[in-house]
């Protein structure tokens, strides 16, 4: 019997574990949730409460994630990640993301936008469509989430973590901001610090510019982070500073987009 339990449980751990690798895990999109909660206007937390009840944004933020058990919903997988090449200049980004027509986080985001200023939007779609909107607005900070097709923005590139298997992708969904050991409530309060001056900036930056600032850091992660790579203490050193800040742009992003949309 003790042999058998022991195999129910490592199987159990096996099923466990791949659903840690969603965007951000469910603790990074609530925490860009919260901190979008802290910067939208009042009548954007109104017109948001009529679609979303008692819900909050930061809670609303994994649905995206959690109906991916729904066959029914396979056609948004793509939208999670926009691939993009390696070694793209600022033009050539510009010029790839125009190029490339199918469905990916990046027009998507422009397609639920386009479709939430709509007010004859019915209820439901409205739901939909909003929840779907904060999460995809959190996958789009998440630098992996611009990765490369070749090796499925780095869930191909096998690491360890604390001596745990894991890969690229998976250490900054949630390997990374998780080893901080905060609720989401208590991590968006520890980094959500802006001036007025960057408030101003990040809430007006275009789609395209959060892209390519993702981008940017993947470029530089494929780079650092070698497959087979042990990956401990140090990682976390040199690179938490960057998962809180796409955390806290994108918090501060979605808040703006909610209040084009709302206000």
């Amino acid at each position: 019997m003790k042999l058998n339990f022991k195999k129910l449980a490592v199987l159990a751990l096996a099923l466990y574990l791949p659903l840690q690798s969603m965007a951000w895990g469910q603790l990074g999109h609530r925490i860009v949730g919260q901190i979008a909660d802290c910067h939208i206007r009042n009548k954007t937390r109104k017109e948001i409460r009529k679609i979303l009840g008692n819900e909050s944004i930061a809670m609303a933020s994994n649905w995206a994630d959690f109906i991916k058990s729904d066959p029914a919903y396979k056609y948004l997988d793509s939208w999670h990640y926009v691939n993009l090449p390696k070694g793209l200049d600022a033009d050539g980004f510009q010029l790839f993301l125009k190029q490339d027509t199918a469905a990916n986080a990046y027009n998507r985001i422009q397609f639920l936008t386009s479709e939430l200023k709509n007010k004859q939007l019915p209820h439901d779609k409205k739901v939909m469509y909003l929840k779907l909107l904060i999460h995809f607005v959190g996958d789009i900070h998440q630098p992996m989430h611009t990765g490369r097709r070749e090796d499925l923005g780095g869930n191909a590139i096998k690491v360890q973590w604390f001596g745990q298997s894991s890969n690229l992708h998976r250490v900054w969904d949630s390997d990374l901001i998780g080893s901080e050991n905060l609720s989401f409530t208590e991590y968006a309060r520890a980094i959500n610090f802006a001036t007025k001056a960057q408030l101003f900036t990040l809430q007006r930056q275009p789609l395209d510019h959060w892209v390519y600032d993702s981008y940017k850091i993947a470029e530089n992660l494929y780079t650092v982070t070698k497959p087979e790579s042990r990956l401990s203490y140090r990682y976390i050193y040199d690179h938490i500073a960057t998962a809180n800040q796409q955390l806290l742009r994108g918090g501060i992003h979605l808040a703006g987009l909610l209040d084009e949309i709302f206000s």
